[in-house]
């Protein structure tokens, strides 16, 4: 069954070939005479973007070469109209709204049913988005509890030097020096961020501060 009149162009990004495979299954199915190209590092995702007029893009939130959330801002700058779903292993909460606040328009799991697969692409086909019900209902919790969208906002104002102090690569003796206080005083304010953020390393404090603080 085709659901749209017009052929769109489609970026599956995805390391495994089998779920580029699948993927483009349903979309042939869905969407009769559309252009599908495939990629499976962060640094091809740039490559066919640049060669490629690309409608929708289906990311993976990770690849072997880094994390695509700190990518989809760029894209979103250089291409404004292009649509993003990421299909991803992470789960739901707390990862939708991070990508969703990055600039995707949508987020579904790869636990997800055959069926709520094909509804997920279908939404971004015709309406350019797709939001599970419990991210739906994220996202209205966001609309009276901003922290949800921006997570940074949780940080007290110690804390954010410091979080930008280990984005800008500083370690835990360099922070120490800076902010004339004892190493194992760092060490306690970086376990409290990461318990804030609902983070567990570095690189993902990094990805945070590029999405929300312009680092």
């Amino acid at each position: 069954m085709n659901t749209t009149e017009n052929p769109i162009t489609f970026l599956l990004a995805d390391d495994h070939t089998i779920v580029r495979q699948g993927l483009q299954l349903i979309l042939e199915d869905l969407s009769e005479n559309s252009e599908i190209f495939h990629a499976s590092t962060l640094h091809q995702v740039q490559e066919q973007l640049q060669k490629n007029p690309i409608d929708i893009a289906i990311l993976d939130a990770y690849f072997p070469d880094g994390n695509s959330i700190s990518l989809i801002p760029e894209i979103k700058k250089q291409n404004p109209a292009i649509r993003i779903l990421v299909f991803s292993s992470f789960e739901e909460e707390p990862y939708s709204l991070k990508f969703i606040s990055a600039g995707a328009d949508g987020f579904l799991s790869k636990l997800s049913e055959e069926t709520e697969i094909r509804n997920a692409l279908s939404e971004m086909i015709k309406n350019g988005k797709y939001y599970p019900a419990f991210t739906q209902k994220l996202l209205e919790l966001s609309a009276r509890n901003p922290e949800l969208l921006n997570p940074l906002n949780q940080l007290s104002e110690r804390e954010m030097q410091i979080a930008e102090l280990y984005a800008k690569g500083y370690g835990n003796l360099e922070i120490a020096n800076v902010l004339s206080v004892k190493q194992n005083t760092v060490s306690t304010f970086k376990k409290r961020i990461f318990e804030k953020l609902n983070i567990e390393n570095l690189v993902d404090l990094i990805d945070l501060m590029k999405i929300h603080h312009n680092l």
